[in-house]
This record gives C-alpha cells, structure tokens and sequence, in this order.
C-alpha cells in the first residue's frame, strides 16, 4: 500500500462540515488527528453535531445501512490513518508469526467468556462489504472488507442485560496511553459492523491494523479501531480511562458519536 489516495467527491456530508469548520478556526490545513485535537473551534463543531446525526441515523429505526460500492469504484490506493505499526513485543511475535497463536479475548458482562483463535474468527460465516472510510482529517477512500460481524460473536458470548457499551482494547498506544473505542448496542448489532481480518482481498496488513479492525461503518475512521485484541461489554464507560468512551474523545473531545 503507498500513502496515496483518491478522494471520493460526494454531497457536503457531517464529515466535510467537521473539515470546513476546523479549517475556517484555524486558517490552516491541518494533516492529521493529533494537530486537529488543538482546535478548539473543530472540537466544538464535532460535539455540537453529535446529538443532531445520532437522533437523525437512529429515527428511521437504527438500522439504516452506509452506502455500499462495486468493485469498479474501489480507490486504486487506501491511505493508512493513525498508528501504523505496533512496538509492543507480544504483538510484534505474534504479527511475526501470522497470529497463529493469537486469539481475540470478549469478556466483561457476557456469560460466556470467549478466547477466539483467528481461525476460529476466520471460519464464522463472513461478510463483505465496499464501503467508504470518511477520515476526519477530510480525506475518504473507498475499500473492500471482509470478516464476520460483531452480533455473531456478541451472540456466542451472551451478552449480560446490564451490557449497555462494547468496548474495543488495542494493541497500539500513542506513548504510555493505550488506544480503546466503544460503541453502544444499536451500532454493534448493525448487519455492517464487523471484525475485519481481510482488506481488499488480501490478509490485513499490520499498517491497517492487524490481525482484526472494527469497522463501523456510519460513523468517522477514528471511530474503527484498529489492533484489536479484547472487546469488553461493559454497563458504563464510567472509570474507563478517561471515561468519555475512546482515546481521542478522552483527550481531545471528540465526540463520542461520530455519525456520517
């Protein structure tokens, strides 16, 4: 993959209002999310638009489906966002072994608490789906994804009716802070949401966040955690971090609902 990409023309969306507004605060074209989160005027916008898209993609009933694309409209190049690599030396054996002796951990308010080899995660019945990635540092790229879909594992654990919140435990950091996301009920039932091991019809590269990324796709990439190696059901982001339900939104009030 290089660093290149084809930006997706579209309708002005959520997400080119978030980059209009950031550029008219700052008067600068801003590259990435660790410059973003300086802005006040970006941060503000975000949250004050949270509420509004959250009720409008939960009215119709929740399950609106993102637009989906054919093979034809694919970017010939797919720009890697946030951490590219991971230092932690478990990780590091594990990518150099092709995570053959990895399993995803889901665990918290779940009866059942499941250790999932990727083969296993691999096996279950899978689903593909081209969408488009919509970065709030305002660029989109359109790719090809594959994995099995966040209900079913959800299902296999068997969810607690406390469970309120499903959050994402990474393997990367930015310094000593860990990277995490959560994403409420109606989200990780969603048919699109999924565990993605496959891009573009290769294995994930560790680049796009091997061996599993979440992809959910209504709302912005910061939201698609990657390197994920537990997911946590949990009653309350409360105590969590920073509490506000993901390492950007802790640290830089993003907002916690990042619809498109």
């Amino acid at each position: 993959m290089s660093d290149g990409k084809r930006l997706v023309s579209r309708p002005m969306s959520r997400r080119g209002l978030i980059r209009a507004g950031a550029l008219g605060a700052s008067g600068l074209i801003l590259s990435g999310c660790d410059r973003l989160n300086k802005n006040a005027g970006f941060r503000d916008l975000l949250q004050s638009a949270e509420g509004l898209h959250m009720r409008s993609q939960r009215l119709p009933g929740g399950d609106a489906l993102a637009r989906e694309f054919l093979e034809s409209d694919m970017s010939p190049t797919f720009r890697a966002n946030g951490n590219r690599e991971v230092a932690d030396s478990a990780y590091r054996r594990h990518l150099e072994s092709g995570f053959s002796h990895w399993a995803l951990k889901v665990d918290g308010l779940v009866e059942r608490p499941l250790s999932l080899p990727l083969g296993a995660l691999q096996a279950l019945p899978q689903r593909e789906q081209i969408t488009r990635h919509d970065c709030v540092e305002g660029w989109s790229a359109i790719g090809k994804w594959q994995g099995p879909q966040l209900s079913r594992i959800l299902d296999m654990a068997g969810l607690s009716a406390r469970a309120r919140f499903i959050v994402f435990h990474c393997a990367d950091r930015f310094g000593t802070t860990p990277y995490y996301e959560s994403i409420d009920l109606v989200d990780a039932f969603h048919p699109q949401t999924i565990l993605a091991w496959r891009m573009n019809g290769q294995t994930l590269p560790e680049a796009f966040g091997a061996p599993l990324r979440l992809r959910v796709e209504r709302q912005l990439g910061y939201k698609h955690a990657k390197y994920v190696m537990r997911i946590e059901a949990r009653e309350t982001l409360d105590g969590l971090y920073g509490g506000k339900g993901g390492y950007w939104e802790d640290r830089s009030d993003y907002a916690w609902y990042a619809g498109i």
